[in-house]
Order: structure tokens, then sequence, then C-alpha cells
């Protein structure tokens, strides 16, 4: 979970925003959890924008509109009915703590081919490659400028792509440093979790907008 200082608040035609002392990885759609703030700002709410302007309110059709004279950086925008605030001086933080279910360890285990005694050290292992692989997939995604739901796979070929990581981190168990362990006289192949072909199926590095 990653934690962001808040430095300034205001609230105009029902919408939220707080200016964050330092840039962040939060994305448009997902949910953050603001404390410390005050009653009004308090709560869990959804991004509606990342403003890199004043925001000064909606036009008729429910718009945001912005005063692109005044850049303001690192904020975040959500909707909160209450009465208008002026841009003032806060304290408190914005916590943001995504977790990616896009693949499962029976997902997993059906590319490995294999059967996985559940418990046992290999399925422990097993849950924790799933879980590392969802995130790192998310977040070299949300790296390259995609803005993906945590709870579905984008497309078949990111689910692909995710599964094969997790795979490749549990087949990595016990390896040192680029190969697979072994005790193959013969020496170990080369290890390599974010191949080619996963990077192609992710869409990454190819950013996702210029």
């Amino acid at each position: 979970m990653a934690t962001y200082t808040v430095t300034n608040k205001y609230l105009v035609d029902n919408y939220a925003v707080l200016q964050l002392l330092t840039p962040n990885e939060i994305a448009v759609g997902q949910s953050i959890t603001v404390a410390g703030v005050d009653a009004t700002f308090n709560g869990t709410y959804t991004v509606r924008a990342l403003p890199q302007y004043l925001y000064i309110g909606t036009d008729t059709q429910g718009d945001l509109l912005y005063d692109y004279q005044v850049p303001i950086a690192d904020q975040v925008l959500y909707a909160k009915t209450a009465d208008d605030v002026e841009r003032v001086a806060a304290s408190g933080t914005v916590s943001y703590a995504p977790v990616c279910t896009w693949v499962t360890a029976s997902d997993v285990v059906t590319y490995l081919g294999i059967t996985i005694t559940n418990p046992s050290d290999d399925y422990t292992l097993l849950t924790q490659s799933v879980s590392a692989g969802n995130q790192f997939c998310y977040r070299r995604r949300q790296e390259s400028g995609y803005i993906d739901s945590l709870s579905a796979s984008p497309s078949g070929d990111v689910t692909l792509g995710t599964i094969m990581y997790c795979a490749a981190l549990w087949r990595s168990r016990g390896s040192i440093e680029a190969t697979y362990a072994t005790f193959d006289g013969m020496g170990s192949a080369p290890q390599q979790s974010l191949t080619p072909i996963v990077k192609q199926l992710l869409g990454i590095p190819r950013p996702a907008v210029a």
C-alpha cells in the first residue's frame, strides 16, 4: 500500500480535489482512502480524474472545467456531494492499495499441467507467485499508460501473459540468479520470467499513449 501526504484541499460543484506532496501512481477509476483531512473529505472514493490544473467546476453538461492558466501538479479528484470549499492548505493522507486479481492459482496450475496439493509448500509458493504476478503485470501495464480494471483482465492476451509470468515465477523456486534449480549434470537452462512473448502479450513496454 502506498500512502501520500495531502498539502491542499478544495471542493467545487460536488467534486473534491486534493493536492499531494509527491508524484504518485494512482490511476483513474481506482479506489483511494482519504484520512486525516476532515469529515467532509475523509472516506473511500473512486478517482474520477487526476487534474494538472486548477479545477473550477462543471459546465451544463456536467463536464469538468479547469483554469489552464493555473497549473497544479499531483492532484486527485473524486465525487463528493457537499458544500463548496475554497482551496486551502491541508494535512492528512491518501492511501492507494491496488490488488489485482486477473488470474487465479487454478489458472496457473492448468497452464503448468501438474497437480499441486493444498496445503503444501508448493501450493504456498503458488499463491505467492500468483499474487506477485498479478500485481507486477498490472503495474507494468499501468507504467506503459494502460488504464485497466483490477478485477478483470482487459483481454485474453493479457490473461495469458499474466498466467505465463506467474508460472515462470513458480518454476523459478530454488533457483540461483538467472537459472532454474536443477540436479541435472548437463547444467541449468537459462531462466527468464519476463520473456519477449510475455511482454508482447501484455503490450509492454510499448506505451499505450503517446
